[in-house]
């Protein structure tokens, strides 16, 4: 630590660089916090790398100061604070205040002159002073003990401006930068200087001069242009002097021995953190070391106490057997244990612990000699139907369980996916941070004793969430559908379903033709060849040798996204080749190529993650591969599906899809009229939809009203605007909004239903589906209008989404429940949006059909039916409906 050194922080500045070098952050509860993390986050580097002895902060208070009353249009183009960042304010105060930090603030001054003062005083006293800002008046302030840190790009980067640095950048000494700013002016602050003078020539005058006072006391000898620019500009160069000028001898109540700085409140810091949801900081905050470097330029760690009170346990290594049989009577006793499973899905588990209620905390270590003795102590625990388990994320545990052949019976609770259920936006659902959040307990984040401690509050936290899950009306949801769907994802992922290597590399080869002869052709037309992958030749070839219409621009040259081709694809026949090539160019390298190096080489198949704690609305999501996003709009893209075999000779792919559910869900939550009569009858509801909004009898609707009409079915379910759907149906906005219109004249219970649900989210700030689940909608409240309208369009559409979630999910749960007990060996292998498929033997077929509709069509009663696609055939691509 610099005990000598005093760092001097602009408040102001910094808030405003964060709040607008950051997207808008906010916590669970809608605060908006992105100006207040990001000067956090800086605040605490700065302090890491100076080590200061002594640190204040300055902060502006109220807009007039005596700049105003001398200029009355000081600062006058500068634009009121943005609502989202006036109340981040307050939050930055109460960080400071917990960082045990000082800060000053005067009316009539700006935080400059606090700066100044407080800089002017510590020098005084013999202090070497550091300003930390991105404001560069400061650099006034340069002196033999004085550098200033400014911020550049946002708050990313920190330029260290000693006195050499302020001449070679500027080409002059600091106490001559408000000469500088008395003949150029500055924009920023709306000082107006001298209009004709720029840096280079008033840089020039005050290094022959040496101030702007000697510059007019000489004008006489200045060129005749000079002259004619400073005549009758003298008085206003004078006051753009004083205007920059920063006062060094404010009247402020300043006790530099209150600034001397020892470190923070970290226990108040981590409450605040917690309640802002600084996950990040919290982290850092806990991990209780501090790096520093050497001398030698070398960084070193040294050991650092963690002032939090961290969450203490201790553990018992069991090794032998009579420790075993300890461990095994005292969980039957219980009837439940806590299970920390350290390992990988692929190599297994190197490390247990074992929590059991009200007795020790057990490690059985995996000797690499002997793990069997532990391994079978665990697989007597797991496969004890009588002893319930408590897992956080259970799914990562089933898979390392599966390396060692253990089967786990009685899975009683997942921390993860509860907490998920209560907080579905939240980024992350880590045990650490949901420990903090819900017990108000720290864990120990390194060794043995943070996997101790993590195995402890399982258990705790299991007794906390299944509490806050009976208030939200979620414990049915969890119990019923979230909680038994770990295990069937887990078997889905590790079935996997298996792939046609041979077809992969037969569709890579047809697909590298496509794309050689597309560019082959579009270098024709272009008359040269070029990348076409390249944005920048791109550009080239559509806007200056084509002369296509601009329609957007970047840092680097023309914009050639989607959206700008798409509304070219008119102008020029390139165009429309151009996007079939990046298609294809993505089919390949992310399919066709992708796939083959995902497939496992021990089993020949792809087995992907299924992600159950990630979308908002309770929708699955995949990963590795993303099956969600295979394309269909393409044939190529749907010939995909190709390559999706059975796992054997005798078997074949079934495949199972809910028909328009989203649609049926909206039917029974609105209650319109119209819909359920179309749902109930059997009607096509794009037809039916394009009859009414066209005012046609249905048999007279043709098939581009039709496709018209499912547009807008589909778009009113997300909701869509008057643009967006012109956007996707290419008409002008205003027969766009005739189809919303006359949509929601001939179906006014749907448009009821929109209004009611937006209205309630905002009483509440929250929608839930059919089955209670639950989505907090922070932006409802935002005082952005973009993200409020984001907030509108979810209230619309997560009920739906969200109950058509909880449909297939329920009906997954009781697939998987009818095959473990009718004793099949078909397969369910993938799941894709309102899609299942199967792996099953040809024997099996019939009963397999049978069990699917029945568990799907009766997954949860509605007022209309649930109707589901079903089809076979060898390939997931080459299905028939049966």
């Amino acid at each position: 630590m610099s005990l000598d050194t005093l760092l001097v922080i602009d408040g102001n500045s910094l808030v405003h660089r964060a709040f607008h070098a950051l997207p808008l952050l906010s916590n669970s509860k809608g605060v908006i916090t992105n100006a207040a993390y990001g000067f956090t986050n800086m605040l605490l580097k700065v302090l890491q790398e100076v080590e200061p002895g002594f640190v204040a902060v300055a902060f502006d208070k109220g807009k007039v100061t005596f700049r105003n009353e001398a200029y009355a249009d000081y600062k006058g183009h500068r634009q009121a604070t943005p609502d989202e960042l006036r109340p981040q304010f307050v939050i930055v105060r109460d960080i400071l205040k917990a960082m045990r930090i000082p800060y000053f603030e005067l009316a009539g001054y700006e935080a400059d002159d606090l700066i100044g003062t407080i800089t002017t005083r510590g020098e005084a006293t013999g202090l070497n002073v550091i300003i930390l800002t991105g404001d560069r008046d400061a650099l006034q302030l340069v002196s033999p003990k004085t550098k200033v840190m400014l911020t550049r790009k946002g708050i990313t980067e920190i330029e260290l401006f000693d006195e050499g640095l302020v001449w070679d950048k500027f080409g002059v000494t600091p106490n001559q930068i408000v000469d500088l700013k008395a003949l150029q002016g500055d924009a920023s602050d709306n000082i107006p200087g001298v209009p004709g003078i720029g840096a280079k020539t008033a840089a020039a005058l005050i290094k022959e001069h040496g101030s702007v006072e000697q510059i007019i006391k000489n004008i006489d000898n200045l060129t005749p242009r000079q002259q004619k620019l400073l005549r009758g500009m003298e008085e206003q160069a004078m006051l753009s002097k004083r205007l920059a000028t920063i006062v060094t001898d404010v009247p402020m109540d300043l006790d530099l021995a209150a600034c001397s700085w020892r470190g923070p409140d970290n226990q108040k810091l981590l409450e605040i953190f917690t309640e802002l949801e600084f996950k990040t900081l919290i982290k850092q905050l806990l991990e209780g070391t501090k790096s520093k470097k050497s001398q030698d330029g070398a960084k070193k760690t040294e050991e650092y106490v963690p002032p939090v009170n961290t969450y203490q346990v201790g553990y018992k290594v069991t090794t032998n057997q009579d420790d075993f049989d300890e461990l095994l009577v005292n969980a039957t006793r219980a009837g439940k244990v806590a299970l920390y499973l350290e390992g990988t899905r692929h190599d297994g588990i190197s490390r247990i612990f074992v929590a059991v209620p009200e007795q020790d905390i057990y490690l059985l270590p995996l000797q690499d000699t002997d793990p069997y003795p532990a391994l079978t102590v665990l697989q007597a625990l797991c496969e004890n139907s009588e002893i319930k388990k408590y897992f956080h994320d259970a799914k990562s545990a089933l898979w390392m369980l599966h390396h060692h052949g253990i089967e786990l019976k009685s899975l009683a609770f997942d921390t993860m996916v509860a907490a998920y259920l209560l907080n579905p936006t939240a980024s992350g659902y880590d045990l650490i941070d949901l420990a903090l959040e819900h017990l108000g307990i720290v864990l120990p984040v390194n060794g043995e004793v943070s996997l101790a401690a993590k195995a402890d509050a399982i258990l705790k936290l299991a007794g906390e969430l299944v509490k806050k899950l009976h208030l939200q009306e979620e414990d049915r949801l969890y119990f019923e559908v979230e909680l038994p769907l770990v295990q069937v994802l887990a078997d889905m992922e590790m079935a996997g379903v298996t792939v046609d290597k041979q077809g992969l590399k037969e569709m890579s080869a047809e697909l590298h033709d496509m794309i050689e002869s597309l560019a082959h052709r579009i270098h024709t037309l272009a008359g040269e060849d070029f990348n076409i992958n390249s944005p920048k030749q791109l550009g080239h070839i559509l806007f200056e040798k084509l002369k296509l219409p601009v329609y957007k621009k970047t840092k680097t040259g023309y914009s050639t996204d989607a959206e700008v081709l798409e509304k070219l694809a008119e102008e020029h026949e390139i165009v429309a080749l151009i996007l079939e090539y990046r298609q294809l160019a993505k089919l390949k390298s992310t399919y066709t190529d992708g796939l083959a190096a995902l497939v496992d080489p021990q089993t020949g198949r792809l087995h992907s993650t299924f992600h159950q704690t990630v979308t908002a609305t309770g929708r699955l999501s995949s990963a590795e591969p993303n099956l969600q996003n295979i394309p269909i709009r393409l044939e190529s893209g749907r010939r995909i599906r190709k390559v999706f075999v059975p796992r054997q000779k005798g078997n074949l792919i079934l495949t199972a899809d809910y028909s328009q559910i989203e649609l049926r869900v909206l039917a029974h939550m609105s209650q319109d009229p119209s819909f359920l009569e179309a749902f109930r009858q059997g009607q096509d509801i794009h037809t039916r939809t394009a009859a009414e909004v066209f005012g046609v009898p249905m048999e007279e609707v043709t098939p581009d009203m039709r496709s018209r009409a499912k547009a807008v079915n589909f778009g009113i379910v997300y909701g869509i605007s008057d643009f967006g759907l012109a956007r996707d149906l290419k008409v002008s906005r205003r027969e766009a909004k005739s189809y919303i219109d006359n949509y929601f004249a001939r179906c006014p219970g749907v448009k009821d239903y929109i209004d009611r649900v937006i209205k309630e989210a905002k009483h509440t700030g929250y929608v839930t589906t059919l089955l209670n689940r639950r989505r907090y909608l922070p932006d409802l409240f935002s005082p952005n209008y973009n993200a409020r309208s984001f907030g509108e369009r979810a209230a619309m559409n997560t009920p739906i989404q969200g109950s058509a979630a909880d449909i297939i999910k329920l009906a997954m749960v009781r697939v998987a429940r009818e095959l473990r007990e009718r004793n099949l060996q078909a397969k369910l292998v993938l799941q894709v949006h309102d899609e299942l498929i199967f792996d099953v033997p040809e024997s099996e077929v019939n009963e397999l059909v049978d069990l699917v509709r029945d568990c799907m069509e009766n997954a949860l009663p509605l007022d209309v039916p649930l109707v589901v696609d079903v089809k076979l055939g060898p390939n997931w691509y080459e299905v028939k409906p049966i």
